[in-house]
């Protein structure tokens, strides 16, 4: 094996960069949704939180999981109640699962060479919504921070993916790829792994001395991994 390669999931796997409160922000506002983002993005924070407090999130796949935080989002905005909570999951779900199917040719690829793992901020259901989404397969470790206990940008959720691989890399190379500068790549970087940052080419990096590489699109690794 050529080294170990962790990702993000929610706006890295499922999307080019893209947080889970913009798209469905984009898809509330093509619903007839009015608030503007920053109202949305409140109600969708406080969807997160409650996301954690659902009996039996643990074992929600992906589908039931859109259709619930959009929900719970909706119901925190004054027109939210009003609007086609089905046309806002729908949109939500298609373009991810496009974006899905479109990097598990990557993945696929990198599995051949690279040991591979999800370091992920989530609800402690990240593995059925892995294997809702035909993804499980590539994976040899999953760090769910509702199962660990730790939330990136803590140290501990990536070390718990590193030690589930096998209690260490043994000196391989480790690449971390995520589209949060903050949660992913600083933490990552200060860790001694090598930083693959998706984000449009407009967004600047805090940092002058990270990430290792820029992306636009995940495809966009396959030219900086070797076979």
């Amino acid at each position: 094996m050529r080294g170990v390669v962790l990702f993000d999931f929610g706006g890295t796997l499922d999307a080019d960069g893209a947080r889970w409160s913009v798209r469905f922000h984009a898809g509330y506002t093509a619903a007839g949704g009015r608030e503007p983002f920053a109202v949305f993005e409140d109600a969708f924070r406080a969807s997160d939180r409650a996301l954690l407090r659902v009996p039996g999130i643990g074992s929600l796949g992906f589908r039931a999981m859109v259709d619930l935080q959009s929900a719970l989002v909706l119901a925190r905005l004054p027109d939210g109640l009003t609007l086609s909570r089905e046309r806002i999951v729908e949109d939500f779900h298609a373009h991810a699962v496009a974006v899905i199917r479109r990097n598990q040719a990557l993945l696929a690829r990198l599995q051949r060479s690279y040991r591979l793992a999800v370091v992920s901020n989530f609800t402690g259901n990240l593995v059925p919504c892995l294997e809702e989404l035909d993804l499980m397969s590539y994976f040899s470790a999953v760090a769910d921070s509702g199962r660990v206990g730790a939330t990136k940008p803590d140290p501990r959720l990536f070390r718990h993916a590193l030690e589930s691989l096998g209690g260490g890399v043994n000196g391989e190379p480790v690449w971390m790829v995520g589209d949060n500068f903050e949660a992913d790549i600083r933490p990552a970087a200060s860790l001694g792994m090598q930083t693959a940052w998706l984000a449009p080419p407009v967004a600047r990096s805090p940092d002058a001395n990270v990430p290792t590489v820029r992306l636009t699109t995940l495809t966009e690794l396959a030219e900086v991994l070797p076979s």
